[in-house]
């Protein structure tokens, strides 16, 4: 109640807002005081794209608060040590280290062959997301690029999209982020929005003979090393059984180690299951003692997780219990998903690795279609057409597997149960921008934005369980994913009133605290969030944040007529 209290009040002293959030015109407003917030918003996303900036001259760049190490920097087992870095070595106090062999791809190593966690060596300079992720993501730097090529950055976007290639050359595929511990897992597949971000902007390659020369050398390139990394979805362990879709999946095992400085989380979830027994959970708990003796060890090595290589699996015990093998796997592959976590998938997200995702699948296909464009554009017909035979199958799979006629919605599906779930979620909305919805499946998606559509923006969920990407929290990348979507699908009046929403609760935030953060209140309108467990607190930057603030607010401003003279 407090929350609509200040909502309210906000609305009162905000002319403009007020009338976006009951749907009243708005095409004549006085000077504003949301003109005001939105300068004041550009006048910090311009400055913090430099404070965000890291690099391997940079000696913040290897700072790590999840895992609390000595800072140690990676470089590829093949790649000789950059001058710059020899230099940063001695000005930073870093430990520079090679990666004992080559890697073909993602899971080739364990991180805990390494002697130590460390960061791992990228040759461009990166944005990160902000607060405790203090390394370039994969996905979050999908809709930091956009925002970069919104602000006129196109170098450093191309610099981004550029490390990303490097990672798919040495380090296997594009990782979560470039820490050692995420050598064993990816995150939602963005590579080819990226390339094409940056290869359709005018302004990422001179506008000269050998400008154009360099433009189509660059697309080649990325073209050929793009096709590697789809292939990364395509290896049997990222199967969901025999459904011909995707699944997410992380070659580690055990609790994953940038948990470290949160290492209640795990005894949070064995607390919940315990006190919630129920089908959902069902094989997430194995009885087990506090202290085992030299064979139950062993035994946990393969039913739960290894207590002697790991601090959070030594803990993560209550009232006799400890989390199963099979949890631990579900709880990486979650992590691999970027939405963690929810109980979109069982409590704690726990059964991922049992679903085929219609946002990864929807990624996927929409993947296929970029490669289709790049063969096309690189005079490579019989690649076009194989891509296009890829899309078209994953686009069947899709449609026999995750469209429910019934009920007008995309939803995931259960491949080991062979079911699908009734669990509303926002990337039921990602066949929108995706182009996998038909005209009539896109007019029956948009007739269950109620499901989401809240007074601050779209929701995640409609089940509040209190973890970050449930209900009542709203993000900025799915709520720009289901924007673009909406307008790429003629909505254009919902796609306008969700951008006014939810940049209206970025401003409220803004106007609170001075700052952008990680994830946002939408029921209440504003940045005032109570994470149950998990990544608790909200993190200041934000990266993606900024970025999807610009991109609204052009969609927005381009949408408004210009004032009467």
């Amino acid at each position: 109640m407090k929350a609509l209290v200040l909502l309210l009040s906000a609305l009162a002293a905000n002319p403009v807002a007020r009338a976006q959030s009951t749907g009243a015109a708005t095409s004549a407003p006085a000077p504003s005081t949301a003109s005001r917030e939105s300068a004041a918003i550009s006048r910090y996303v311009q400055t913090t794209w430099t404070t965000l900036t890291r690099s391997m001259t940079d000696c913040g760049s290897f700072a790590d608060v999840k895992v609390s190490e000595t800072p140690v920097l990676y470089l590829p087992a093949e790649f000789p040590t950059p001058p710059a870095v020899v230099a940063m070595q001695q000005k930073c106090k870093v430990n520079v280290l090679h990666l004992p062999r080559t890697l073909d791809q993602i899971g080739d190593i364990n991180p805990r062959e390494l002697p130590e966690e460390g960061l791992l060596y990228l040759p461009k300079p990166y944005v990160v997301p902000g607060g405790q992720f203090n390394e370039m993501y994969g996905w979050d730097s999908y809709f930091i690029i956009l925002g970069l090529e919104a602000d006129h950055r196109e170098s450093l976007a191309k610099g981004m999209v550029d490390n990303f290639l490097f990672e798919i050359e040495h380090y296997g595929g594009i990782l979560n982020a470039n820490r050692t511990y995420y050598l064993t897992r990816s995150q939602p597949p963005f590579l080819t929005s990226m390339i094409r971000a940056v290869y359709e902007d005018p302004a990422s390659f001179p506008h000269t003979p050998e400008g154009r020369a360099q433009k189509r050398a660059w697309l080649e390139h990325a073209y050929t090393l793009a096709e590697k990394d789809y292939s990364y979805w395509l290896r049997p362990e990222h199967a969901a059984g025999r459904t011909g879709l995707a699944r997410y999946f992380d070659y580690g095992t055990g609790p994953v180690p940038e948990m470290s400085n949160a290492d209640t989380y795990y005894l949070d979830v064995i607390r919940w299951v315990v006190n919630h027994p129920g089908p959902a959970s069902a094989g997430f708990l194995i009885k087990a003692p506090e202290n085992p003796d030299p064979a139950e060890i062993a035994r946990l090595k393969v039913t739960s997780c290894d207590v002697t290589v790991s601090v959070l699996c030594a803990h993560a015990w209550y009232d006799g219990y400890r989390l199963s093998y099979g949890f631990y796997k579900g709880d990486r592959a979650m992590r691999e998903s970027g939405f963690d976590p929810s109980f979109r998938f069982g409590p704690f997200s726990g059964a991922t690795v049992d679903y085929a995702p219609v946002g990864l699948n929807c990624l996927l296909y929409r993947y296929a279609r970029d490669m289709e464009h790049f063969a096309l554009l690189l005079e490579k017909p019989e690649d076009a057409q194989r891509w296009n035979m890829r899309a078209i199958a994953r686009d069947s799979a899709i449609h026999y597997y995750l469209w429910r006629p019934s009920q007008g919605v995309f939803a995931d599906y259960d491949f080991v149960h062979h079911r699908q779930s009734d669990y509303a979620y926002i990337t039921s909305l990602y066949p929108l921008w995706a182009g996998v919805a038909t005209r009539d499946e896109a007019k029956q998606i948009v007739a269950k934005l109620n499901l989401f559509e809240r007074p601050g923006g779209l929701s995640m969920s409609n089940y509040p369980s209190g973890l970050q990407w449930d209900e009542p929290f709203g993000w900025a990348p799915t709520n720009w994913i289901a924007v673009e979507g909406l307008e790429d699908t003629g909505n254009h009046d919902d796609a306008l009133r969700i951008a006014r929403h939810f940049t209206a609760t970025i401003a409220a935030g803004f106007a609170a605290s001075g700052t952008m953060v990680e994830k946002y209140n939408v029921v209440a309108g504003n940045a005032n969030v109570h994470v149950t467990a998990g990544y608790s607190r909200n993190q200041v930057g934000f990266g993606w944040t900024n970025a999807v603030y610009l991109k609204l607010r052009q969609l927005i401003e381009d949408a408004t007529p210009p004032p009467a003279e």
